[in-house]
């Protein structure tokens, strides 16, 4: 049993797209769609699901710091809350608690996109399945994911063009200031110091700091998308009424 909670790993590494990640990927959705049905549940009901979520967002993100810490790998470069799904995961908690609109903006632009990728393409390595590494990645990714689509669609809230535009500006703001922290702390969140040091689909970008532009393109088009099904309800809205 210890050998599923060692640092390494000698079981089966994780295989992207294999059988253990569509399942992971599927269960996900099924948690979805189940918590998607509290919809038109209580008020009382629908923050005992909120509160529910947000404390175990918490704990399985304090999971992962404390399996680093144990094994002596906890540092200041690399397990700081500083990239984007790691800071969200612990302000979605926050969101879903006190029905927060301010982090509902940027969990739902930020949050949904970034976990998706990840979700998606997960560096998890020799972590496959059973280990603790592979239930904590897709549990603290999915449900930060879930967390911003259940305020949507139980909850009721929604973002703006406003929504968009004060969370483009904040996360501009933010790399800016992760920047020096990165030269004083010898890190590298959000990768606007460099590319990183393993592989990844920034090999395909340009050099330093221009490849920093496409992330901005990238990341501009995927707020856009996920504000579409938004337009479309305004637009249908707009012409129902003419």
């Amino acid at each position: 049993m210890e050998k599923y909670f060692s640092y390494d790993y000698t079981g089966a590494p994780f295989e992207l797209f294999g059988a253990a990640h569509l399942a992971a990927l599927f269960a996900l959705i099924l948690i979805a769609y189940g918590l998607m049905c509290f919809k038109n549940s209580s008020e009382a009901t629908r923050k005992k699901v909120r509160v529910t979520l947000g404390i175990f967002l918490w704990i399985n993100e304090s999971v992962w710091h404390i399996w680093n810490a144990a094994w002596g790998h906890w540092n200041v470069q690399t397990m700081l809350p500083l990239n984007a799904c790691s800071i969200l995961i612990w302000l979605s908690g926050f969101m879903l608690i006190f029905r927060k609109y301010t982090i509902y903006e940027f969990a739902y632009f930020m949050g949904i996109g970034g976990a998706i990728q990840y979700l998606t393409t997960p560096d998890l390595g020799i972590y496959g399945f059973p280990h603790l590494r592979y239930f904590q990645t897709f549990l603290s990714h999915g449900i930060l994911l879930i967390s911003a689509v259940y305020m949507t669609v139980v909850e009721g809230f929604r973002p703006t063009w406003k929504s968009f535009l004060r969370v483009a500006i904040g996360l501009n703001i933010y790399m800016a200031l992760i920047y020096p922290i990165n030269v004083w702390l010898g890190s590298n969140y959000l990768f606007v110091n460099g590319k990183p040091a393993t592989a990844s689909l920034l090999d395909l970008l340009p050099a330093w700091p221009i490849y920093i532009l496409y992330m901005e393109a990238l990341g501009f088009i995927t707020f856009l998308i996920l504000y579409l099904p938004f337009i479309a309800k305004d637009w249908r809205a707009k012409t129902t009424r003419i």
